[in-house]
């Protein structure tokens, strides 16, 4: 936002290629995604993006039609939220046991409105007969979202989604053991060696502990 006398023509140009995006209230560029905008009774003049992409990152410049002209320069930096799930892409849980799934949404410009989670594609009901089933989502910076499942059973083993409202979707496949070993698991026919003895036995271990 620049505050500046209306009897002078404020005009916005990129660096990047310095393309002249608007003069005055007139937008000089293809892309109508950018605006500029003067409040009402007022001296401020905003240059809009809407919609803001990561490659509109970079350097604009408030041009004032003074004599000499005068400017001043702006970095714009938009960053894209990136959202992890701790333990993906696929995790194992001995049956009985309590699953832990945090979702993670980082670069956000602000926490999440709303984080839903997903079990294969259907919303996961809080309030199911099953019971045991909560989330607890602590929102800052960087925003946390905790789904806890008690007594883990195979029936809850499949894909889980975290959605934020405006970041994207992360999804982790949970397995359900009953007792075998995820290396000896069968998929599609096919024998897939997940995790070395040794390293599941002590996650295991500390699952139990803990």
């Amino acid at each position: 936002v620049l505050t500046i006398s209306l009897m002078f023509q404020v005009s916005w140009v990129r660096h990047r290629d310095i393309h002249l995006l608007t003069v005055g209230r007139y937008t000089y560029t293809s892309d109508q995604r950018f605006q500029s905008i003067n409040t009402p009774h007022t001296e401020d003049w905003t240059l809009q993006v809407r919609y803001p992409q990561r490659r509109d990152s970079g350097i604009y410049e408030c041009q004032v039609s003074t004599t000499p002209p005068i400017g001043t320069s702006m970095y714009l930096s938009v960053v894209e939220p990136i959202t992890t799930v701790l333990g993906g892409p696929e995790m194992y849980i001995n049956r009985g046991s309590t699953l832990n799934l945090t979702c993670i949404v980082k670069h956000s410009p602000e926490p999440p409105p709303a984080i839903s989670w997903t079990h294969n594609s259907e919303e996961i009901n809080y309030d199911s007969p099953r019971g045991g089933v909560s989330v607890i989502t602590e929102k800052g910076d960087v925003t946390t979202s905790y789904l806890l499942i008690q007594r883990a059973a195979p029936p809850d083993s499949g894909k889980y989604a975290c959605n934020p409202s405006n970041a994207n979707s992360k999804t982790v496949i949970v397995h359900v053991l009953n007792g075998e070993h995820p290396a000896a698991m069968q998929h599609g026919g096919q024998l897939r060696l997940e995790y070395p003895l040794s390293v599941f036995l002590l996650s295991a271990t500390i699952t139990l502990m803990s």
